[in-house]
């Protein structure tokens, strides 16, 4: 029988977590059954490790984009080199993207004007988009709706809102980025969630260096820890682990635009 890979869609291995043991880590993903791993931009100098990582490594993907917390030093030329880096063969996606109100930095006018900015570009470009949305849920999905973002497809990464409005995102046709939330005692709104959701809209993600699943929480996380989810989801939704890896992998793919 077919061995599934895991397929991370989101971490962060440039994050300076991993500089001691970074290679030596990254290295030992495919024994452990990691098959595919998106790196995700925040930071305008992130990006460029992004597409450094996937340049060496042939499993690693980039996503380019600047995160809304850090949207203070988005300027035109920078955005120009959004665009340029964008345009490498290893970039499958803009992100992460979105809005973040849990601080009052940057502001919400700033974060709106790059958020439809990066929107715009993944249209350009015909990419999808990693979307970010923290306290945010109406002006994301108003910004979302208003950008006809159903046409670029994405997903929406560590979903923290309800099940009734996971509905919304579901009808702009956007998967979810399922991660080590969903194993934590309090992660009850998740699940609801998750119960909801069509095993065909969900990814699994890492988030890495950060939200390790039980066992693990409070631990620097990394992709072999997507074991424990997969097995938390097996379990949710009555079907072996073996099936989640499958669909989860074919899921990622075409979020992605890559060969199964």
């Amino acid at each position: 029988m077919q061995q599934f890979e895991i397929f991370d869609t989101h971490a962060h291995y440039d994050d300076h977590a991993f500089d001691e043991d970074r290679e030596a880590l990254i290295g030992s993903l495919k024994a452990a059954g990691v098959g595919r791993v998106v790196n995700i931009g925040s930071t305008v100098a992130s990006c460029a490790e992004c597409l450094a990582l996937a340049e060496r490594y042939d499993f690693i993907y980039a996503a380019i984009g600047v995160h809304p917390s850090e949207t203070a030093e988005l300027t035109e030329e920078r955005f120009e080199t959004l665009r340029e880096q964008c345009l490498d063969p290893k970039c499958v996606a803009v992100g992460e993207i979105g809005l973040d109100y849990y601080w009052p930095e940057p502001s919400a006018e700033i974060q709106k004007k790059w958020f439809i900015r990066q929107l715009q570009l993944a249209r350009e470009l015909k990419k999808p988009v990693v979307i970010h949305s923290r306290d945010a849920c109406r002006d994301t999905l108003e910004i979302l709706r208003g950008e006809h973002a159903e046409e670029l497809g994405g997903v929406i990464h560590c979903y923290s809102y309800s099940a009734e409005t996971a509905r919304e995102y579901l009808d702009l046709g956007f998967f979810f980025g399922i991660g080590g939330v969903l194993t934590f005692k309090n992660g009850r709104k998740l699940k609801e969630t998750v119960e909801l959701l069509p095993m065909d809209r969900i990814v699994i993600e890492t988030d890495s260096p950060y939200l390790a699943p039980v066992p693990n929480r409070g631990k620097r996380n990394d992709s072999r820890n997507l074991a424990y989810v997969v097995r938390e989801l097996a379990a949710m939704k009555g079907i072996s682990e073996e099936e989640v890896r499958r669909v989860t992998w074919e899921n990622a793919c075409r979020l992605y635009g890559l060969e199964k």
